[in-house]
């Protein structure tokens, strides 16, 4: 597999760099970012899943993640949020298509050709940043913000054992009882709601799915809290299957990168901590 550098930075001793491969799952080019930390590794993995709209550049700029993270020797994987281009299946909105595949496999037309970002995420991908970077594979933590906050609790549910660490900001915590779920699991799964339950994290955790713990942080004033992202459904379900749940509402803070700027050093210590042990 052939690996493209589009380009390189210092950053806090580290290697800021941004990336480019044809993807064999999404059968299109596929852009991420990594930051590489000081020093000879190799280092543990923390992965960012973006949300709506976003691409591998949203985290990776305006996050201000990589201080702490040269601090904490993780690197830090930013993978696009969908596959892009010519030929590929698009919506006229915001919430469906291309910048917002949800981290599903598509089975319905016409996402199925290159819709593949579960697949891509859980295998492609990792076993790319495997071979090309210095990561230390058996130490891996995920995180993610909004729709990326959903593809980060799905991902480490579908997946025991590989996270040492998952955490989210504002995540969609169960699409199958939101607007934003329900269109884009319709779209690409089919009305099949028995279908959308692997892509569900409060489904998952019922249906049997655990991690030892989970941080969210969760804004107080973010404008998607009652119709989207309904947080308690997940404190629920963490409840009801005795997961240890940290869930820290967050008075004021909203939805944007702001947001995640502020928070953002906590997670990636409480990530470290747990990829130390």
């Amino acid at each position: 597999m052939t690996l493209e550098t589009l380009s390189t930075q210092l950053c806090h001793g580290g290697v800021q760099g941004f990336y480019r491969h044809q993807s064999a799952e999404t059968g299109t080019a596929m852009r991420f970012a990594v930051f590489t930390p000081p020093g000879e590794g190799p280092h543990p993995v923390v992965w960012f899943l973006a949300g709506l709209t976003c691409t591998e550049e949203n985290f990776t700029v305006k996050a201000g993640a990589q201080q702490a993270a040269a601090e904490l020797g993780l690197m830090l994987v930013a993978p696009d949020t969908s596959p892009r281009g010519d030929g590929v299946a698009d919506d006229a909105a915001y919430d469906m298509g291309q910048g917002a595949g949800f981290y599903v496999d598509a089975t319905q037309a016409p996402w199925t050709p290159h819709f593949r970002m579960r697949s891509y995420i859980e295998r492609e991908l990792p076993a790319l940043v495997a071979g090309a970077f210095p990561a230390d594979m058996g130490r891996q933590g995920i995180m993610g913000h909004s729709m990326g906050g959903h593809g980060a609790l799905t991902i480490a549910l579908r997946n025991p054992g590989r996270f040492a660490a998952v955490s989210a900001f504002a995540p969609i915590v169960s699409p199958m009882n939101c607007p934003w779920g329900e269109k884009a699991l319709t779209g690409y799964l089919g009305a099949d709601r028995a279908a959308w339950r692997a892509y569900d994290a409060c489904a998952l955790i019922d249906d049997g799915a655990q991690v030892p713990e989970i941080l969210v942080d969760q804004g107080e004033a973010d404008n998607f809290l009652e119709g989207q992202l309904k947080p308690q459904l997940l404190e629920a379900a963490c409840a009801r299957a005795g997961i240890a749940l940290t869930l820290r509402r967050q008075p004021g803070y909203d939805h944007s990168y702001w947001f995640i700027q502020s928070f953002i050093d906590d997670h990636l210590r409480w990530h470290a901590a747990r990829l130390a042990r």
